[in-house]
């Protein structure tokens, strides 16, 4: 997945780009920015939405190019 598919899985998570926006610490029109037109996001933004979204979107879904692959999110077995 590109990082525009995570990015709104974020704002899902948050409720809105301005509640997205608001935790991250950039305005609505810049989360509307990076959905529509940013090639790629900050390493800064990449970590504070994963700390915005209780790593529900990770560092490494956003900028796997920085922080290697997102590790698997699925649990297993014991």
């Amino acid at each position: 997945m590109e990082f525009k598919t995570h990015l709104q899985l974020a704002v899902d998570y948050c409720g809105s780009q301005k509640a997205l926006a608001d935790k991250i610490g950039i305005t609505q029109p810049g989360v509307s920015f990076l959905l529509h037109e940013a090639k790629n996001i900050s390493a800064e933004l990449a970590i504070a939405i994963e700390r915005a979204t209780d790593c529900m979107v990770t560092r490494g879904d956003l900028r796997p190019d920085i922080f290697g692959p997102a590790p698997s999110k699925s649990v297993e077995a014991a």
